[in-house]
Formats: structure tokens, C-alpha cells, sequence
């Protein structure tokens, strides 16, 4: 087997070990901070949520940057194991937090070391032949989408049965074990002493040698916009669940199970929507994607059942599957030989930058709003990005814009 298909083989197991371990407690997080941190009220339950779901994202967007200008240097590899042992060991700790002051510290350091996701984007990247990026892009999104699908649901029957703090320890142990397969099997060909002798460029320098090339900026904001209006909603995902399925029983299982079958057909459609996007053009499938997740948000606001919520949440993935692996697709054939893992590190900055402000302006407008009005909001963002995607990629893959579009 090529050796490309090797490393995508092993990192989208990686991914998915991950990403199963990082969703876990989605389905519990504000359930968490009112049974065992101590928190009521609604409203305050809601914002703290929020601000402890952007912590993780505040952080790494500062530090994402840092780790990929590193990556340049020293390999990518060696990030990846930096990523997944250290947040392996902060997850377990997580565990024991008493109050959601610990928990927001924790997940804000977290944030600092995080990078196991973009780490392996940039190392596939880097060894895929450019005509097959758009398949090999997919495919380790439905890797991570796949841990999303099982993580929120084995989360939630876990904390059903042993309670949340349980949940934690496996977290870590999924990302330890995780980082040992990566360690064991991912090969890199990275000229150590080629890199080390190449000018080094400060982060802001780096930036701006990649702001010239005009698809860039227009791809890092597609991403922060898609994170944003995907996020808003998220932290109080399980309140909603609540609410439509009207009572406690069995609650954790019916709020990871909405958002498992988002993160089912994500799996399903990225590796075909990837595969399409190397024939037919990533910006085709990037805007039919925004506008078709738009379209999906709408019904979510008007659910009368858990059910009904759940076809919608379907069908909203089906969609998700065509953006950020499309958007890293688009990235990486805009961008020079060398610079891969700066321009995912900028990249991941964004999309961290729209994590954290997503749950954070979502747990603020929950309270005049309801979760009802960010459906509302992200069908509205999504749609506008697609309008906007549409006239900013052909706007910048004119002839006098410089390098042409993929």
C-alpha cells in the first residue's frame, strides 16, 4: 500500500479515537454543571456552558498558529504526539473538578496543547497527491466524524449508567491510546536539516506571505463562519432535548443520539462529497453544502418531538459533510509547497476563533432568544456565507488576482 494511504488509513483511526473521546461529554456538559457542579439556573447554566465549551477554542486559537509554524520546522508528527498525549492527560483530570471554575481552567489549557485534528490534516496533506486531496480530505473527516457519531452516544448511555466524571478517564484513555497508534505506525518524510537551514518566519511575517494569495483570507473567514453559526446552538443542545422529549428519563442517551445521527451521515457523505469535489470543483461543492445546512437549520426551530429533531439533524449532516473537508481541500491547492502546515495552523485558528465565539454568543442570546432563535440565526449566517462564497472565490480566482482557484 502507498504510503500516503497508509498514513490516512492510521490517522483516520486516530481521528476517530480522538474525536469519540473529545464528544463524550457533549451530551452531558450543562447536565454535568447542574447536577454536580451546583448550578440552576437556566440562563446561568446556558452562559457557563458556553463559556466552558469556547474555552477549549479561545486558547488553541491563540496557540494554533505557534504549533503549526513548529510543524514547518520540526515535522508534523512530533505535533501530533505533542497533541495527543498532553490533552489525553488534561482530559483525565477533567474528572476531577469540583466547580466550573476548574473545569473552564482545564479546558482552557486544553485548548493550549490541543491540535491532533489539524496536526493530521496537514501531515495527510503533505503526502497526498494533489489530484486525490479532495478524497483523502474526506475520507479523515468521516474518520473524526465517526468518533463524533459514537462519542456523544456512548456518552450518553455511559452517564446514564455510571454518572458523568466516569466519562472523563475513558476520554483520556481513547486519546492516550490514540497517540501510541500514531506513534507506532504513521510514517513522515520530513527533511529535518532541509527545514532547520530554510529562513525563519515569524508568525506574523507567515501570515502575511500567505494574506497576499487572495483565495486565503476568503477561506480562513469561510471557516470561522461556518464554526460559528454550527456552534451557536451546540451547548444547549441537551436543554432542547429536554424540553421536546419531556422528561429526565433516559435523557444523556436521547441528546447523544441527536447529535450522533448528525455525525452518522457527516461520515457517510464527506468520503463521496470529497470524491465529487475532485471532479466537478471543491467551490461548487463547498457552496451547495453552506446552502443546503442553511436550509436544514430552519425545521430544527419548529420541532414539536425528539424525532422529528432527529430527521432534521440527519439531513443537516448530509450537507455538513461537503464544508470544512472541502474548505482544507481548497486550502491546500492554494497554497506554496512548505507552508502546509502554517496555513492549517492559520486555519485551525479560524475555525477555533468560530468555536469559541459560536457557544459564547449562543449561551448570551439563549435567554431573550431561546435556542429556537439560533437555529434561526445559523440558517441566516449559513446562507449569507454561501451568497458570499460564491462572489469572494470567483472575485479572487479571477485572472488579475494572482493563483487560480482549484
Amino acid at each position: 500500500m502507498q504510503r500516503w494511504k497508509v498514513n490516512l488509513a492510521v490517522l483516520w483511526f486516530g481521528n476517530f479515537l480522538v474525536m469519540s473521546g473529545m464528544t463524550m461529554i457533549t451530551p452531558f456538559l450543562a447536565l454535568y454543571l447542574k447536577t454536580d457542579l451546583g448550578l440552576t439556573n437556566e440562563h446561568e447554566i446556558g452562559v457557563w456552558a458556553g463559556l466552558i465549551f469556547a474555552a477549549n477554542f479561545a486558547t488553541s486559537f491563540l496557540f494554533q498558529p505557534i504549533w503549526g509554524r513548529l510543524s514547518d520546522r520540526y515535522g508534523r508528527k512530533i505535533m501530533l504526539l505533542r497533541s495527543g498525549f498532553g490533552m489525553a492527560f488534561v482530559m483525565v483530570l477533567m474528572g476531577f473538578a469540583t466547580t466550573a471554575w476548574h473545569l473552564l481552567a482545564l479546558r482552557m489549557l486544553n485548548g493550549v496543547i490541543s491540535g491532533f485534528q489539524p496536526a493530521a490534516v496537514s501531515l495527510v496533506s503533505a503526502s497526498t497527491p494533489k489530484e486525490r486531496m479532495g478524497f483523502a480530505m474526506g475520507t479523515l473527516q468521516s474518520g473524526g466524524t465517526a468518533g463524533v457519531i459514537l462519542g456523544p452516544l456512548l456518552g450518553g448511555m455511559m452517564a446514564d449508567t455510571f454518572g458523568f466524571r466516569p466519562i472523563f478517564y475513558i476520554t483520556g484513555t481513547l486519546m492516550f491510546l490514540a497517540s501510541v497508534l500514531s506513534w507506532v505506525m504513521v510514517k513522515e518524510k520530513f527533511d529535518r536539516s532541509a527545514a532547520a537551514k530554510a529562513p525563519q518566519v515569524s508568525i506574523i511575517k507567515g501570515f502575511q506571505e500567505l494574506i497576499v494569495i487572495r483565495q486565503i483570507p476568503v477561506l480562513l473567514t469561510i471557516t470561522l463562519l461556518i464554526q460559528f453559526a454550527m456552534l451557536s446552538p451546540m451547548a444547549l443542545m441537551p436543554l432542547y432535548v429536554e424540553k421536546l422529549h419531556g422528561t429526565t428519563h433516559n435523557l444523556a442517551f436521547w441528546a447523544g443520539l441527536v447529535g450522533a445521527v448528525t455525525g452518522l451521515s457527516n461520515m457517510l457523505f464527506s468520503p463521496l462529497l470529497g470524491w465529487l469535489g475532485d471532479r466537478i470543483g471543491a467551490k461548487t461543492i463547498l457552496i451547495i453544502s453552506l446552502a443546503g445546512s442553511a436550509v436544514m437549520f430552519v425545521p430544527q426551530a419548529f420541532s414539536t418531538s425528539v424525532g422529528e429533531l432527529l430527521v432534521y439533524r440527519f439531513l443537516l449532516g448530509c450537507f455538513m459533510g461537503g464544508l470544512i473537508p472541502t474548505v482544507n481541500s481548497l486550502l491546500r491547492a492554494n497554497t506554496p509547497d512548505g507552508m502546509e502546515s502554517r496555513a492549517f495552523g492559520f486555519n485551525s485558528s479560524a475555525m477555533s476563533l468560530g468555536n469559541m465565539l459560536g457557544p459564547v454568543v449562543g449561551g448570551l442570546l439563549s435567554g431573550p432568544f431561546g435556542i429556537e432563535g439560533l437555529f434561526l440565526l445559523s440558517a441566516v449566517l449559513l446562507l449569507a456565507n454561501a451568497v458570499w462564497t460564491f462572489t469572494a472565490l470567483r472575485r479572487a480566482a479571477s485572472p488579475n488576482a494572482g493563483r487560480r482557484l482549484a
